[in-house]
Protein backbone atom coordinates (compact mmCIF):
# COMPACT_ATOMS: atom_id res chain seq x y z
CA UNK A 1 0.00 0.00 0.00
CA UNK A 2 2.86 2.34 0.78
CA UNK A 3 4.27 1.79 -2.71
CA UNK A 4 1.19 3.43 -4.17
CA UNK A 5 -1.59 2.45 -6.52
CA UNK A 6 0.29 3.86 -9.51
CA UNK A 7 2.98 1.18 -9.26
CA UNK A 8 0.45 -1.63 -8.78
CA UNK A 9 -1.58 -0.37 -11.75
CA UNK A 10 1.54 -0.07 -13.90
CA UNK A 11 2.44 -3.70 -13.17
CA UNK A 12 -1.04 -4.91 -14.13
CA UNK A 13 -1.10 -2.83 -17.32
CA UNK A 14 2.36 -4.09 -18.31
CA UNK A 15 1.29 -7.71 -17.87
CA UNK A 16 -1.90 -7.20 -19.92
CA UNK A 17 -0.07 -5.38 -22.72
CA UNK A 18 2.64 -8.02 -22.93
CA UNK A 19 0.10 -10.85 -22.93
CA UNK A 20 -1.53 -9.32 -26.00
CA UNK A 21 1.76 -8.43 -27.71
CA UNK A 22 3.41 -11.82 -27.06
CA UNK A 23 0.33 -13.72 -28.20
CA UNK A 24 -0.05 -11.59 -31.32
CA UNK A 25 3.64 -11.89 -32.17
CA UNK A 26 3.57 -15.68 -31.73
CA UNK A 27 0.51 -15.99 -33.97
CA UNK A 28 2.11 -13.73 -36.60
CA UNK A 29 5.08 -16.12 -36.63
CA UNK A 30 2.70 -18.97 -37.38
CA UNK A 31 2.63 -20.70 -33.99
CA UNK A 32 -0.43 -22.65 -32.85
CA UNK A 33 -2.96 -20.93 -30.60
CA UNK A 34 -2.20 -23.00 -27.49
CA UNK A 35 1.57 -22.61 -27.89
CA UNK A 36 1.11 -18.86 -28.40
CA UNK A 37 -0.91 -18.66 -25.17
CA UNK A 38 1.76 -20.56 -23.22
CA UNK A 39 4.55 -18.32 -24.53
CA UNK A 40 2.53 -15.18 -23.78
CA UNK A 41 1.76 -16.25 -20.20
CA UNK A 42 5.29 -17.49 -19.51
CA UNK A 43 6.89 -14.32 -20.84
CA UNK A 44 4.45 -11.87 -19.28
CA UNK A 45 3.90 -13.38 -15.83
CA UNK A 46 6.32 -15.86 -14.31
CA UNK A 47 7.96 -18.25 -16.75
CA UNK A 48 7.63 -21.98 -15.98
CA UNK A 49 5.12 -21.46 -13.16
CA UNK A 50 2.70 -19.66 -15.46
CA UNK A 51 3.15 -22.24 -18.20
CA UNK A 52 2.60 -25.09 -15.74
CA UNK A 53 -0.56 -23.43 -14.40
CA UNK A 54 -2.06 -22.54 -17.78
CA UNK A 55 -1.17 -25.71 -19.73
CA UNK A 56 -3.75 -28.06 -18.16
CA UNK A 57 -6.44 -25.37 -18.35
CA UNK A 58 -6.12 -24.97 -22.12
CA UNK A 59 -5.32 -28.68 -22.58
CA UNK A 60 -1.94 -28.06 -24.17
CA UNK A 61 0.00 -31.12 -25.29
CA UNK A 62 3.47 -32.14 -24.15
CA UNK A 63 5.25 -30.77 -27.22
CA UNK A 64 3.76 -27.30 -26.73
CA UNK A 65 4.70 -27.30 -23.04
CA UNK A 66 8.26 -28.44 -23.75
CA UNK A 67 8.71 -25.86 -26.51
CA UNK A 68 7.48 -22.96 -24.37
CA UNK A 69 9.39 -23.99 -21.25
CA UNK A 70 12.68 -24.72 -23.02
CA UNK A 71 13.81 -21.10 -23.12
CA UNK A 72 12.59 -19.77 -19.78
CA UNK A 73 15.40 -21.23 -17.69
CA UNK A 74 18.13 -20.22 -20.14
CA UNK A 75 16.84 -16.70 -20.76
CA UNK A 76 16.15 -16.31 -17.03
CA UNK A 77 19.81 -16.97 -16.22
CA UNK A 78 20.93 -14.55 -18.93
CA UNK A 79 18.65 -11.88 -17.46
CA UNK A 80 20.06 -12.42 -13.97
CA UNK A 81 23.61 -12.02 -15.27
CA UNK A 82 23.00 -9.18 -17.70
CA UNK A 83 20.38 -6.99 -16.03
CA UNK A 84 22.70 -5.47 -13.38
CA UNK A 85 24.80 -4.05 -16.23
CA UNK A 86 21.93 -1.67 -16.99
CA UNK A 87 22.29 0.09 -13.61
CA UNK A 88 25.32 2.20 -14.61
CA UNK A 89 24.40 2.20 -18.30
CA UNK A 90 20.95 3.73 -17.73
CA UNK A 91 21.84 5.42 -14.42
CA UNK A 92 19.04 3.64 -12.59
CA UNK A 93 18.20 4.32 -8.97
CA UNK A 94 17.73 1.45 -6.53
CA UNK A 95 13.96 1.75 -6.84
CA UNK A 96 14.04 1.91 -10.64
CA UNK A 97 16.26 -1.15 -10.90
CA UNK A 98 14.06 -3.08 -8.49
CA UNK A 99 11.00 -2.31 -10.61
CA UNK A 100 12.87 -3.26 -13.80
CA UNK A 101 14.02 -6.60 -12.35
CA UNK A 102 10.57 -7.40 -10.98
CA UNK A 103 8.93 -6.71 -14.34
CA UNK A 104 11.35 -8.63 -16.56
CA UNK A 105 12.94 -11.55 -14.69
CA UNK A 106 10.96 -14.80 -14.84
CA UNK A 107 11.24 -16.55 -11.45
CA UNK A 108 11.09 -15.07 -7.94
CA UNK A 109 14.45 -16.62 -6.90
CA UNK A 110 15.97 -15.15 -10.06
CA UNK A 111 14.66 -11.72 -9.10
CA UNK A 112 16.40 -12.12 -5.74
CA UNK A 113 19.62 -13.17 -7.46
CA UNK A 114 19.43 -10.15 -9.79
CA UNK A 115 18.64 -7.58 -7.09
CA UNK A 116 20.57 -8.63 -3.98
CA UNK A 117 23.89 -7.28 -5.39
CA UNK A 118 22.16 -3.92 -5.94
CA UNK A 119 21.10 -3.52 -2.30
CA UNK A 120 18.16 -4.08 0.02
CA UNK A 121 15.92 -1.43 -1.56
CA UNK A 122 16.19 -3.00 -5.00
CA UNK A 123 15.59 -6.43 -3.48
CA UNK A 124 12.45 -5.37 -1.62
CA UNK A 125 10.98 -3.42 -4.54
CA UNK A 126 11.91 -6.16 -7.03
CA UNK A 127 10.28 -8.84 -4.89
CA UNK A 128 7.14 -6.75 -4.41
CA UNK A 129 6.80 -6.04 -8.14
CA UNK A 130 7.46 -9.67 -9.04
CA UNK A 131 4.89 -11.05 -6.59
CA UNK A 132 2.23 -8.62 -7.81
CA UNK A 133 3.09 -9.75 -11.34
CA UNK A 134 2.71 -13.38 -10.24
CA UNK A 135 -0.67 -12.60 -8.68
CA UNK A 136 -1.90 -11.67 -12.15
CA UNK A 137 -1.74 -15.38 -12.91
CA UNK A 138 -4.87 -15.91 -10.80
CA UNK A 139 -7.32 -13.89 -12.90
CA UNK A 140 -5.62 -15.02 -16.12
CA UNK A 141 -6.08 -18.71 -15.24
CA UNK A 142 -9.67 -18.09 -14.15
CA UNK A 143 -10.42 -16.23 -17.39
CA UNK A 144 -8.91 -18.98 -19.54
CA UNK A 145 -10.78 -21.63 -17.54
CA UNK A 146 -14.10 -19.91 -18.14
CA UNK A 147 -13.29 -19.39 -21.84
CA UNK A 148 -12.36 -23.05 -22.33
CA UNK A 149 -15.47 -24.19 -20.44
CA UNK A 150 -17.66 -21.99 -22.62
CA UNK A 151 -16.12 -23.41 -25.79
CA UNK A 152 -16.59 -26.95 -24.51
CA UNK A 153 -20.22 -26.22 -23.73
CA UNK A 154 -20.75 -24.69 -27.18
CA UNK A 155 -19.10 -27.71 -28.80
CA UNK A 156 -21.27 -30.11 -26.81
CA UNK A 157 -24.37 -28.17 -27.85
CA UNK A 158 -23.40 -28.41 -31.51
CA UNK A 159 -22.89 -32.15 -31.17
CA UNK A 160 -26.24 -32.53 -29.42
CA UNK A 161 -24.75 -33.93 -26.21
CA UNK A 162 -25.68 -32.88 -22.71
CA UNK A 163 -22.23 -33.26 -21.22
CA UNK A 164 -21.50 -30.17 -19.17
CA UNK A 165 -18.05 -28.70 -18.86
CA UNK A 166 -16.88 -28.72 -15.27
CA UNK A 167 -14.27 -26.50 -13.73
CA UNK A 168 -12.33 -27.62 -10.69
CA UNK A 169 -11.81 -24.74 -8.26
CA UNK A 170 -8.46 -26.25 -7.32
CA UNK A 171 -7.18 -25.63 -10.86
CA UNK A 172 -8.28 -22.02 -11.11
CA UNK A 173 -5.56 -20.49 -8.93
CA UNK A 174 -2.09 -22.03 -8.38
CA UNK A 175 -1.52 -23.15 -4.80
CA UNK A 176 1.59 -21.01 -4.31
CA UNK A 177 -0.47 -17.88 -4.97
CA UNK A 178 -3.01 -18.94 -2.34
CA UNK A 179 -0.19 -19.59 0.12
CA UNK A 180 1.35 -16.20 -0.59
CA UNK A 181 -1.95 -14.40 -0.03
CA UNK A 182 -2.65 -16.27 3.22
CA UNK A 183 0.79 -15.58 4.67
CA UNK A 184 0.74 -11.95 3.51
CA UNK A 185 -2.65 -11.49 5.20
CA UNK A 186 -1.44 -13.12 8.44
CA UNK A 187 1.62 -10.88 8.54
CA UNK A 188 -0.32 -7.74 7.58
CA UNK A 189 -2.78 -8.31 10.43
CA UNK A 190 0.17 -8.98 12.77
CA UNK A 191 -0.92 -12.55 13.44
CA UNK A 192 2.66 -13.66 12.87
CA UNK A 193 4.72 -12.50 15.89
CA UNK A 194 7.91 -10.53 15.35
CA UNK A 195 9.90 -13.17 17.24
CA UNK A 196 9.12 -15.67 14.46
CA UNK A 197 10.40 -13.44 11.65
CA UNK A 198 14.13 -14.06 12.18
CA UNK A 199 14.00 -17.88 11.94
CA UNK A 200 11.47 -17.70 9.10
CA UNK A 201 13.75 -15.32 7.18
CA UNK A 202 16.70 -17.65 7.69
CA UNK A 203 14.65 -20.60 6.47
CA UNK A 204 13.51 -18.55 3.47
CA UNK A 205 17.13 -17.81 2.57
CA UNK A 206 17.97 -21.53 2.63
CA UNK A 207 14.94 -22.38 0.51
CA UNK A 208 15.89 -19.63 -1.94
CA UNK A 209 19.30 -21.24 -2.44
CA UNK A 210 17.57 -24.59 -3.01
CA UNK A 211 15.23 -22.93 -5.53
CA UNK A 212 18.15 -21.41 -7.43
CA UNK A 213 19.87 -24.81 -7.49
CA UNK A 214 16.70 -26.37 -8.87
CA UNK A 215 16.50 -23.70 -11.58
CA UNK A 216 20.12 -24.39 -12.44
CA UNK A 217 19.39 -28.10 -12.81
CA UNK A 218 16.63 -27.15 -15.23
CA UNK A 219 19.00 -25.35 -17.60
CA UNK A 220 20.02 -27.43 -20.60
CA UNK A 221 21.44 -25.46 -23.49
CA UNK A 222 21.03 -28.51 -25.74
CA UNK A 223 17.29 -27.78 -25.97
CA UNK A 224 18.14 -24.82 -28.20
CA UNK A 225 18.95 -27.22 -31.02
CA UNK A 226 15.62 -29.03 -30.74
CA UNK A 227 13.30 -26.01 -30.74
CA UNK A 228 12.14 -24.47 -34.00
CA UNK A 229 13.27 -21.08 -35.19
CA UNK A 230 9.77 -19.57 -34.93
CA UNK A 231 9.50 -20.52 -31.25
CA UNK A 232 12.99 -19.13 -30.64
CA UNK A 233 12.04 -15.87 -32.34
CA UNK A 234 8.72 -15.57 -30.50
CA UNK A 235 10.19 -16.10 -27.04
CA UNK A 236 13.27 -13.92 -27.59
CA UNK A 237 11.41 -11.04 -29.24
CA UNK A 238 8.72 -11.13 -26.56
CA UNK A 239 11.35 -10.83 -23.84
CA UNK A 240 13.10 -7.96 -25.64
CA UNK A 241 9.79 -6.11 -26.03
CA UNK A 242 9.05 -6.66 -22.33
CA UNK A 243 12.48 -5.29 -21.45
CA UNK A 244 11.98 -2.24 -23.67
CA UNK A 245 8.52 -1.52 -22.23
CA UNK A 246 9.81 -1.93 -18.68
CA UNK A 247 12.79 0.39 -19.25
CA UNK A 248 10.40 3.04 -20.53
CA UNK A 249 8.15 2.54 -17.51
CA UNK A 250 10.81 2.84 -14.79
CA UNK A 251 11.64 6.39 -15.82
CA UNK A 252 8.32 7.43 -14.27
CA UNK A 253 9.48 6.10 -10.87
CA UNK A 254 12.54 8.13 -10.02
Amino acid sequence: MASGGLLIGAIAVTVVIMLAVSYGLSRMLGLKTKLAILIACGNSICGNSAIAAVAPVIEADGDDIASSISFTAILGVLMVLGLPLLIPLLKLTATQYGILAGLTVYAVPQVLAATVPAGIVSTQIGTLVKLVRVLMLGPIVIGLSLLVARRRKAGAAREGTSKAASISPFKLVPWFIIGFLVLAALRSFQLVPDIAIAPVTKTAAILTVVSMAALGLGVDVRVLSTVGGRVTAAVTLSLLLLLGLSIGLVHFFK
